[in-house]
């Protein structure tokens, strides 16, 4: 007689601006695969962004973040080594970014992509886009060509953000975050009661998810 799996609900509130949530999805991706066929993940991803206010030609990073945090120029670059270092501990590359960008039509195309079966796989595909290769995560040809890389068909996202879709939607998930209290990214929330923060190794990820699976 076949066990039946354990459900595993998991919500990644993130924003692809962000590397801390590059390192997050690339942490707990591989602590989802130390657990096998034996529980049964249902994912979605959900927008923050962390520059909504930004123009489409984007911001030098050095500059954003020294006026933002207040940080010098040796901060971030310290802060950046370390941010590579923490990459490479869970197999994510992150090339040369010179710029921030805005990321709203990214949100609007990701929710699309839910709706196609296809958002987790967007998601690392924008996060491989911007962190691991430089590219304007705004720019739409880059969010088309994305999409086309993980079997979505690349007219209908297109279409998608010529149209202004989905808009409405990312917005009130962005308000609904920010109402249970998510200011800062990622947050990974599992079984709508346990509450992750930051970009954790894969040893915290198998931590809790032990003693979610555990408690449910």
């Amino acid at each position: 007689m076949n066990t039946p799996r354990q459900a595993l609900k998991i919500d990644f509130v993130s924003d692809i601006a962000c590397p801390w949530c590059a390192i997050g999805l690339a942490s707990l991706a591989r602590s989802l695969e130390n657990l096998g066929e034996s529980v049964d993940v249902k994912m979605a991803v959900h927008p923050f962004e962390l520059n909504p206010a930004m123009g489409p030609a984007g911001e030098n990073i050095v500059e954003y973040l020294g006026k933002k945090y207040g940080r010098t120029p040796e901060q971030i670059a310290q802060t950046q080594a370390t941010i590579r270092e923490r990459g490479e501990s869970v197999g994510f590359i992150f090339g040369p970014r010179e710029r921030t960008y805005n990321t709203f039509d990214a949100h609007r195309l990701l929710y699309w992509a839910g709706i196609e079966g296809k958002q987790v796989d967007l998601k690392a595909a924008l996060m491989q886009a911007y962190h691991g290769e430089g590219k304007n995560p705004s720019d739409r040809a880059v969010l088309v060509e994305a999409a086309r890389s993980v079997g979505l068909d690349a007219a209908k996202a297109s279409a998608v953000l010529e149209s202004g879709d989905y808009a409405d939607e990312v917005r009130a998930e962005e308000e609904k975050y920010q109402a249970l209290g998510i200011q800062s990214v990622p947050a990974i929330i599992f079984n709508d009661r346990y509450l992750v923060s930051g970009g954790q190794p894969v040893e915290v990820f198998d931590e809790v998810i032990q003693k979610v699976l555990s408690e449910a």
